[in-house]
């Protein structure tokens, strides 16, 4: 990894973009995130990275700058995944939700740092019409120094991951210092339909019979990576392995490593009643009542949601239920079906997991995304 090429991660959550850009051989030097919990996620498997638990509303990008060491210009990329509440179909649509506001101030933060480059990924409700004042009032701060590609959509079974999760990417560029960055170049990473990863193929190996595990923690059977086809090979690398420099708790990983003990495998207990109508779904079926869906092992996961934070109520959102087994998946297999390895250590708590997990960006995913970038840099 080159010290010089460096990004810091706004929004950063768990650390999905974070660990997408350290594979992608980029320095992640610091982390902004003013959730508590999300930050101490961040914190235990990024230890080396600057920590900033501010509110990106309420600080100056000057005061910011100042804090990270840097200069103007200094930044090779910001990367980011501003909150898209307001922007989701699956919520309420509202183009005046408060939030939606810090997808502009972002662009104020490029404004000021002056990096080569920049990603934001949201969702795709936000491409809306009635957000097109957004867009333009938040794309108007920078399109005189930056070329804006026109918006990305990334489906992350495409480019790796386990899932149909789907989200836009809008990536600008320094005309004076990356040249001929273009859609197609990302067009170009996907994968081929035969080479992605379904869901059977993401859990391999993971503990099933989890009803008695109250701490959470799981022996898995590791894949014998050498043995699979190329493409499975690639991915369980990223779930096996592939630890950056400085990256992840040192302690969870020496534990992982040599016990393959992973933390994550926390049950949820389901009455008779509920197993029953799980054991009787079809694969891909949703539940009449708890609205999850059964898992198809041949395909791929739908997307994870987040559920909603302590201002909302702190409701655990549906979760899909097990291919084989009457039980929703666990954080471990979330994780998984996210496209994060087993050595990430996340919350010891089911609530807090699931939210990071649905609200994070595919490691993957990530992974590539920046490495198309990088390789225009380099």
């Amino acid at each position: 990894m080159e010290e010089g090429l460096s990004v810091i991660d706004f929004f950063a959550g768990a650390g999905g973009l974070s660990l997408g850009a350290y594979r992608a051989c980029f320095n992640v030097i610091g982390a902004v995130e003013l959730d508590e919990r999300a930050m101490d996620t961040h914190i235990r498997n990024f230890p080396k990275t600057k920590h900033f638990k501010v509110d990106l509303a309420s600080i100056l990008p000057e005061e910011l700058l100042r804090q990270t060491g840097k200069k103007e210009g200094e930044l090779t990329g910001i990367v980011g995944g501003p909150p898209c509440q307001g922007f989701s179909y699956m919520g309420h649509g509202n183009e005046h939700d408060e939030r939606n506001s810090l997808f502009i101030r972002f662009f104020d933060f490029i404004v000021t740092f002056k990096p080569a480059f920049f990603v934001v990924e949201n969702v795709l409700g936000i491409l809306s019409s009635k957000y097109d004042g957004i867009r333009t009032k938040a794309f108007t701060k920078i399109n005189k120094e930056y070329e804006i590609l026109d918006p990305i959509k990334i489906r992350a079974n495409e480019y790796g991951a386990p899932t149909t999760r789907t989200r836009v990417f809008f990536i600008g560029y320094n005309k004076e210092q990356i040249n001929g960055l273009s859609v197609n170049d990302f067009e170009k990473a996907k994968i081929p339909i035969n080479e992605q990863i379904s869901v059977k193929d993401a859990l391999a190996g993971l503990p099933k019979d989890i009803s008695q595990m109250s701490n959470g923690l799981g022996k898995i059977t590791k894949k014998d990576i050498s043995t699979v086809g190329k493409h499975k090979k690639s991915f369980y690398e990223r779930i096996f392995d592939m630890i950056p420099a400085d990256v992840g708790n040192k302690e969870y990983i020496e534990r992982y490593k040599k016990n393959n003990i992973v933390s994550g495998c926390l049950p949820t207990k389901h009455g008779e009643e509920v197993e029953k109508r799980n054991v009787a779904l079809t694969y891909g079926q949703q539940d009449i009542v708890s609205k999850s869906v059964r898992l198809d092992p041949d395909g791929f996961c739908p997307t994870l949601r987040a559920g909603t934070g302590p201002d909302k109520g702190s409701y655990q959102a549906v979760r899909p239920i097990h291919y084989e087994l009457p039980r929703v998946i666990t954080p471990r297999e979330a994780a998984r079906l996210q496209g994060f390895p087993d050595w990430f250590d996340f919350q010891p708590t089911i609530w807090h997991s699931f939210r990071q997990i649905g609200n994070s960006v595919s490691p993957i995913v990530a992974e590539k995304v920046l490495s198309v970038i990088y390789h225009k840099l380099t």
